[in-house]
């Protein structure tokens, strides 16, 4: 007889299950230490595609040989810095606006028409931390036109953090600033919305017996009698995707520029026109969800063992 006991259906990690408030989610940027100078790069999902890399890896069975592996185009416009947040003890102390915003950004936030502070005028002991705010130039892309917003941090020192801002303020910082072939990097962003649905797409609970009264798809008893209510963890339709994950330890294969390999006809997506990076296998979201690239949490032993020299994407 095969066993009637098994786990509950449905993590309860993922609570509540409803749609998220913004397209790029936050991050604890003081948990990521790895990083060249900034921690972190906005992308816009293009779509899969098969690539025919090198495998380099030491003890791998296909060392040396071309092997083709699934892999996903993340474009990636270059980025302004909006503005600098300063924090003393952990809460935002001042922000100074950049001198040159794009006109675009009216579209998103309100501009105030005059700037209160200045980069210069701050002394060292007026904050202990310091981060940007940065917009990515998506006009640039053939997606759409107003940036997308995001807090992104900054390693090294605090004079080196300062030092960097004062060297990018009013300048474009393109994705090959932040990260490097065969570098290892988190994915952060939504997945497909999938809007409302029952408890067996929902949860992956099992159908009820054909002959059960009042339906098939969905629980046999949401409870007992007492307490007198339903809790949170029973099974119920609701609300499916749109949710926030992040994609842990994914092998950026190769950064490109489309003036010198273009990609074009992509499906659902178009043509590529700025930079754009090649990672190893699925990310989450439909094509033009944007997607924020950061450093590494955690690194996996299994994933650093990993080598691919890229050749070219197969068609």
């Amino acid at each position: 007889m095969p066993s009637t006991k098994s786990p509950r259906k449905g993590s309860l990690q993922f609570w509540p299950r409803k749609r998220v408030g913004k397209f790029l989610p936050s991050v604890n940027w003081k948990a990521i230490d790895s990083g060249k100078n900034l921690k972190g790069f906005i992308g816009y999902k293009s779509g899969m595609v098969s690539v025919e890399v090198k495998d380099n890896a030491i003890n791998s069975m296909t060392k040396g040989k071309l092997i083709i592996i699934p892999a996903t185009i993340i474009e990636c416009p270059p980025m302004k810095i909006l503005s600098v947040r300063f924090y003393k003890n952990g809460i935002v102390a001042k922000d100074v606006l950049s001198e040159q915003l794009d006109k675009e950004l009216m579209k998103k936030i309100k501009l105030p028409k005059e700037k209160t502070h200045k980069l210069e005028s701050l002394k060292t002991g007026d904050y202990d931390d310091v981060s940007i705010i940065a917009y990515s130039v998506v006009k640039k892309t053939n997606i759409k036109k107003t940036p997308d917003l995001t807090e992104l941090g900054l390693t090294g020192s605090l004079e080196g953090k300062i030092e960097f801002i004062k060297d990018n303020l009013n300048k474009e910082i393109h994705v090959s600033n932040v990260f490097e072939n065969g570098q290892i990097i988190d994915l952060r962003g939504l997945t497909k919305g999938k809007g409302f649905q029952g408890p067996v797409k929902r949860f992956g609970i099992h159908l009820r017996f054909h002959k059960s009264e009042k339906g098939v798809r969905k629980v046999g008893s949401i409870g007992p009698w007492h307490p007198a209510r339903v809790t949170f963890r029973v099974p119920m339709a609701g609300q499916l995707g749109m949710f926030t994950r992040v994609h842990y330890n994914q092998k950026l294969i190769s950064l490109e520029k489309s003036s010198e390999k273009p990609i074009k006809n992509i499906k659902n997506y178009g043509d590529i026109k700025t930079d754009y990076a090649i990672v190893a296998g699925s990310v989450q979201g439909p094509a033009k969800r944007g997607i924020l690239m950061t450093s590494p949490l955690r690194i996996t032993k299994m994933q650093k063992k990993k080598q691919y020299e890229f050749v070219e994407i197969k068609k």
